[in-house]
């Protein structure tokens, strides 16, 4: 007897629908999945939920058959409290990912290490030979030692950075120079660096992480790159920073309220970089490939991947 393909409710914003509608039904079918995607089914009938922020409203508890709900994106802070706590909810963790955001961390790291701003955008004749340190001189922290944290402190590491890792639990690494964790480690993992990067999950003990105080803990002038979470900063605390020269610069890719506000003061400051949440996006091809193995996993009664613990919300 032939098994019904389950029936995936795609829920997320008009603009990835068309990418995704080629997509996933392709690589089902690479992976023998028998699956039908569509964005009309009754929410009784659903099985599976393909979630992205930005998407129609949804009442999950309406899904009364659905196996889980897998998201498009790696945080999940938006759903993580309004999804029932007895439908099992993944987070998107994928090679695209995790290769954008390294990418995307080692090449403003890089930018800010050399000094390239000073040369590009200045321009005006004067020859001012200065050389700049060598990685191995420069100390970096990385906040946040999940899957895209990890991948970019081993990149930087790799760069000839000696790396600071800080993360909830302790992590294991030996390509970085320090691995520390808990409350009681984080002081020590800000101390004296001179670029630090944010990519610790948001919850409620994450926000307003770099406040006033831990601002105040890294080496006078350092880099600060926020390409994790908008809210893991106090913006009032770091515009302070920045004009009392605390902190050198700020780059910083998420904001609280995105897009951000035109007149938002973070536009105007001659010492922020804004870049619009590109520092990872979601790649379908390969978030395509996660689902469907989650889609396989769900039907042989295997773990899924990237499940989310609800007593941590990651």
């Amino acid at each position: 007897m032939s098994i019904a393909p389950a029936r995936v409710h795609f829920a997320a914003p008009d603009r990835l629908w068309p990418g995704y509608a080629e997509a996933l039904p392709r690589v089902f079918a690479e992976a023998g999945v028998a699956a039908e995607l569509s964005r009309d089914h009754p929410p009784g009938e659903v099985d599976w939920i393909v979630y992205a922020p930005g998407g129609p409203a949804l009442d999950f508890a309406a899904f009364s058959r659905a196996k889980g709900v897998l998201s498009l994106w790696a945080g999940v802070e938006r759903i993580v409290g309004t999804v029932p706590a007895d439908l099992p909810l993944t987070r998107m963790v994928d090679d695209g990912l995790r290769q954008g955001m390294a990418e995307w961390v080692a090449g403003h790291a890089l930018r800010h290490h050399l000094g390239i701003d000073a040369h590009v955008l200045r321009q005006d004749g004067v020859w001012r030979h200065v050389a700049p340190k060598l990685a191995r001189d420069r100390p970096v922290t990385v906040l946040g030692l999940g899957e895209l944290g990890m991948a970019c402190a081993r990149t930087l590491a790799g760069l000839g950075f000696p790396v600071t890792g800080w993360s909830r639990r302790p992590r294991a690494e030996p390509r970085l120079a320090h691995a520390l964790s808990g409350p009681e480690g984080l002081p020590e993992a800000l101390a004296g660096a001179e670029i630090v990067v944010l990519l610790t999950p948001l919850t409620p003990e994450t926000e307003n992480l770099m406040d006033a105080a831990r601002l105040s803990l890294p080496a006078r002038g350092f880099v600060l790159l926020n390409p994790g979470r908008g809210a893991l900063i106090d913006d009032a605390a770091l515009l302070a920073a920045l004009d009392g020269g605390q902190v050198g610069h700020a780059t910083l890719d998420v904001f609280r309220q995105e897009p951000l506000p035109p007149d938002h003061a973070f536009w105007a400051h001659p010492r922020v970089t804004v870049t619009p949440h590109i520092a990872a996006e979601t790649r379908v091809e390969s978030a395509a490939r996660v689902i469907a193995e989650n889609l396989r996993r769900g039907a042989a009664g295997e773990p899924l991947l990237h499940l989310v613990d609800r007593r941590t919300g990651y």
